[in-house]
């Protein structure tokens, strides 16, 4: 397993709490977001690489926005990812590292993912994973990352100021959000690599490096 760079170690030292990302983080939920969004494709005429490419990181609701003409049905369609992202869970599983990030004592966590809150508590059931305390979804929010209200939510249900929060994404959106947030940005190699992460402070190849580096900084 490869280390961090020495960066991404005092970081994690300085950060008084953690936002985590869901997807591509803490579970790998690859092959039930490939099939969801496959469907939507096939009924739509589209690319289904495009479209996961497009997807990738953000509230559904805005991507079927972008990607449907303006007469389309878009709530309908979006309610209908969410039933089938919901109802199938095949697959998901955690990712390494990520069961031992959410079980450590003391540093305040939240989870911040583009997910509704039924898909997030769906996953993280299908993975055996639990729930922190505060679980920021897209409920309620008018705009998901890589606008910054999710991070700057989290941060603020925990009671830290983002600047004084790390930020663990894997999607350039999630980058991207968690910058606008103020927050120092930690990107795993999950999903993406290289100039797809670019904005991130400091890059880890997964989530078991970092709890690795947690550990060190304990």
């Amino acid at each position: 397993m490869s280390h961090p760079r020495p960066d991404a170690h005092r970081l994690l030292r300085a950060a008084d709490a953690l936002l985590v990302d869901l997807d591509g983080t803490l579970v790998d939920s690859d092959a039930a977001v490939r099939r969801a969004w496959g469907a939507f494709a096939r009924r739509h005429g589209l690319d289904p690489g495009e479209v996961h490419r497009r997807a990738h990181g953000r509230p559904s609701r805005e991507t079927v926005r972008d990607l449907l003409p303006a007469g389309a049905d878009h709530a309908a369609e979006a309610a209908r990812l969410e039933h089938h992202e919901v109802h199938d869970t095949e697959g998901v599983v955690a990712l390494p590292g990520a069961r031992e990030l959410l079980a450590r004592p003391g540093r305040p966590l939240a989870i911040v993912t583009s997910c509704s809150t039924a898909l997030a508590r769906a996953r993280l059931a299908a993975a055996d994973l639990p729930r922190p305390d505060v679980l920021v979804s897209s409920d309620g929010l008018a705009r998901g990352k890589p606008d910054p209200a999710p991070f700057l939510l989290g941060a603020q249900r925990l009671g830290i100021e983002p600047a004084r929060c790390v930020v663990l994404e894997d999607s350039p959106a999630g980058i991207a959000a968690g910058r606008a947030a103020g927050a120092v940005v930690i990107a795993l190699r999950t999903t993406h690599d290289g100039p797809d992460l670019r904005d991130a402070h400091a890059v880890v190849d997964d989530l078991a490096t970092l709890v690795a580096a947690l550990r060190r900084a304990a």
